[in-house]
């Protein structure tokens, strides 16, 4: 049944998934905005696959699966459509918490990766994939995932800060 907003259940859905779904593009693509992006240009594509999702199929399942495919080719392009500049136009007050903010430090973290470094990570670490898992979803090899995932991990070693210095003490106890 259709109602005048949509599907039946698509905004109730949208309504109660929503700011998951931001986090996790946010995840994805290393960027709010970017991320808010991302949960959006999905959710329209949900909403046009949700006759056959509804009721039986899984729409979040669906939706990630659709961010997650969207992140992945967005790094094999080579224009972004923005040129970052030296210096952001417009600065907030320094919050003098922040350095020790972890959200924000693996944020930053997962921002100075590539794109397709990120969204293995992301879905191995975050979404709790594995690796098989991961290649099906990407449609590549198991190899191409274990690769990704170890440059990724090697660069946020060699990375400065706290964050790199508690990724080193939790590989050497384990």
């Amino acid at each position: 049944m259709t109602t005048p907003t949509g599907p039946a259940g698509f905004a109730d859905f949208v309504n109660a998934r929503y700011a998951a779904l931001v986090r996790h593009g946010t995840l994805l693509t290393g960027d709010r905005g970017h991320g808010e992006d991302l949960a959006q240009e999905a959710l329209v594509k949900t909403y046009r696959a949700w006759y056959r999702l509804h009721p039986d199929g899984d729409g979040e399942a669906y939706t990630r699966q659709v961010m997650v495919r969207a992140a992945w080719r967005a790094g094999r392009r080579l224009w972004r459509r923005e040129i970052p500049t030296g210096q952001l136009p417009e600065r907030r007050e320094a919050d003098p918490y922040e350095p020790r903010d972890t959200a924000r430090l693996v944020l930053d973290a997962l921002r100075a990766l590539p794109s397709q470094q990120r969204v293995v990570l992301v879905m191995r670490y975050w979404a709790g994939l594995s690796e098989q898992e991961i290649a099906a979803q990407l449609g590549c090899s198991t190899g191409t995932v274990k690769s990704r995932s170890s440059r990724a991990i090697s660069a946020l070693r060699r990375m400065d800060g706290p964050l790199a210095r508690a990724f080193d003490l939790s590989e050497t106890s384990a």
